[in-house]
């Protein structure tokens, strides 16, 4: 299965907006400089999480982004599910009625077999991402952290993060 870059990207994203104050807010431009991304790409899966009540705005000259809910309220699958769309990565075109010599319907009265154990593997998946959550995510980056993540991230929201009121 692959994804866009603009899972990464709005996984990344949303994880540094968890570290704003509670009035901090960050542009699309400054989440995009700091991962090194086209603004206007990520801009459309900022807007797509925004949608899906991930993030909200603040607008004007001074907005930007911020968390819509606590990160222990946001899954991976959200954020998936809002970037990608909740279409399953399979979609079974039935090819298994083409072709010379057609079977009669009878022969396809239960789902196909490929069908139905790509579709049982979506759900362990989706399930695996509904169990992770952006604080879970932040916890296990400090774990694994020497200082060094921490600072970068702390010396550019210094930098970058507009200070408004909710």
């Amino acid at each position: 299965m692959k994804m866009s870059d603009g899972v990464e990207q709005a996984i990344h994203s949303v994880a540094m907006l968890a570290s704003l104050s509670p009035d901090g807010v960050l542009s699309a431009a400054a989440l995009a400089e700091f991962h090194g991304v086209s603004t206007s790409y990520l801009l459309k899966h900022l807007q797509s999480l925004s949608g899906a009540g991930i993030l909200s705005t603040v607008p004007g000259p001074k907005g930007g982004y911020r968390l819509a809910k606590e990160p222990e309220g946001i899954t991976l699958l959200d954020i998936v599910l809002a970037v990608e769309g909740p279409a399953p990565a399979f979609r079974c075109a039935e090819i298994r009625q083409r072709g010379p010599n057609p079977l009669p319907d009878r022969y396809f009265s239960k789902p196909c077999g490929i069908n139905a154990a790509m579709l049982k593997a979506e759900r362990a998946y989706r399930g695996e991402l509904a169990k992770t959550t952006v604080a879970d995510i932040r916890t296990d980056l400090a774990r694994a952290d020497d200082g060094g993540i921490a600072a970068r991230g702390c010396a550019f929201l210094e930098l970058n993060e507009r200070k408004t009121t909710r």
